[in-house]
């Protein structure tokens, strides 16, 4: 992608196009970026001229290191980008139009600690493709805690419902029992007034 284009995606994952402080970092970027020299030659980074056709970095570090190709910058590609190369490391100046993978850096807690992000168009589809396989499964996680809660509910409802009904039942039982206790204290009271008359 372009330049322009590779600075907003940086921008929007919370990060700049890289700077690079020190040959040790240029050795790290080139060793990582190694990786996708099959779906790019090269990266840019953020550097870049100001109208006065200074260079700077994008992140405002302090430019003490540089690491251009042979006859690199050359003074009259004014409008032009940086692209590090993916085989040899050296910077280069290309047309800002050109489509290039890009290295963003995140800055971390600590400022000398970052997380780069090499994208190219295919990593940044295949990214979606990951986020959003993320993104399904959360919700089914989400959808089956739910469910489980309604079922446990559910189980709860039916548990208490069911044991006041065996609490109903067997207060009507206990109830219906001292009834039944004097109706046959009852009967034989009756039975017991039958026998003296019959006596008679």
């Amino acid at each position: 992608m372009s330049w322009a284009r590779s600075v907003t995606q940086c921008v929007q994952s919370g990060g700049m196009l890289t700077s690079v402080e020190d040959l040790a970092e240029s050795n790290f970027l080139v060793e990582h970026a190694d990786l996708y020299t099959s779906k790019t030659s090269g990266f840019w980074i953020g550097m870049y001229r100001n109208v006065n056709g200074q260079l700077l970095w994008q992140d405002n570090s302090a430019l003490d290191f540089v690491n251009w190709g042979e006859g690199q910058p050359a003074e009259d590609q004014l409008d032009h980008c940086v692209e590090l190369s993916a085989f040899s490391g050296y910077w280069s100046i290309l047309s800002c139009s050109s489509q290039k993978g890009f290295i963003c850096k995140k800055p971390k807690i600590h400022p000398l600690l970052f997380a780069l992000c090499l994208f190219t168009d295919a990593k940044k589809d295949k990214a979606y493709g990951h986020n959003m396989w993320i993104l399904l499964t959360l919700v089914l996680i989400i959808l089956l805690g739910m469910g489980f809660m309604i079922y446990f509910l559910f189980k709860i409802k039916i548990q208490s419902k069911t044991e006041r009904e065996v609490r109903q039942h067997s207060t009507l039982l206990e109830h219906s029992h001292v009834l039944t206790g004097r109706d046959d204290e009852n009967d034989s009271t009756n039975d017991k007034e039958k026998h003296e008359h019959s006596a008679v």
